[in-house]
């Protein structure tokens, strides 16, 4: 038999044994990890994008985006981005609904869509993709409707 010593509380050479039953966090899907991640890497982008916009680009936004395009992209963005640490934590901690993914997937498309098509209007003045950001919004409005019909189908 194999002894078994304490060490600052932790037991060692114990034989193997499981240290969790399963939880409900160790069941959920690999997409709920991702669009947590996702969604830090994008609310770290919009925290660079926003000093940069006050900073860096104040004099040339000023002069060049009169519409206000680069702040109107900068709050849907920051918007969606916790958005979609939100999608990651309902998917991890409620359910593993399809909803839910599709909800994360419809807002990244819309981060990309509308945002990203107004930062370059605004930033490198290119205006030929103009008709994609109704698209990125209609994503948005989808991708909220997605995540309600996947709160609605939890069973709990």
């Amino acid at each position: 038999m194999r002894e078994s010593t304490i060490i600052m509380g932790v037991l060692r050479n114990a034989p193997p044994t499981r240290r969790h039953a399963a939880t409900p966090m160790t069941l959920k899907p690999s997409y709920a990890r991702l669009f947590l991640v996702l969604g830090a890497l994008n609310l770290a982008a919009t925290v660079a994008l926003g000093a940069a916009s006050t900073h860096g680009l104040k004099t040339y936004l000023a002069a060049n985006d009169p519409a206000g395009w680069f702040q109107t992209a900068l709050q849907y963005h920051q918007l969606h981005a916790l958005g979609l640490v939100v999608v990651g934590l309902a998917a991890a901690c409620l359910s593993a609904s399809r909803w839910f993914a599709l909800a994360g997937w419809l807002m990244l498309a819309g981060i990309v869509l509308f945002s990203g098509n107004l930062y370059l209007r605004s930033i490198a003045g290119i205006h030929d993709l103009h008709a994609l950001i109704p698209v990125g919004g209609s994503a948005f409005i989808l991708a909220w409707l997605a995540f309600a019909c996947g709160a609605w189908s939890v069973r709990r």
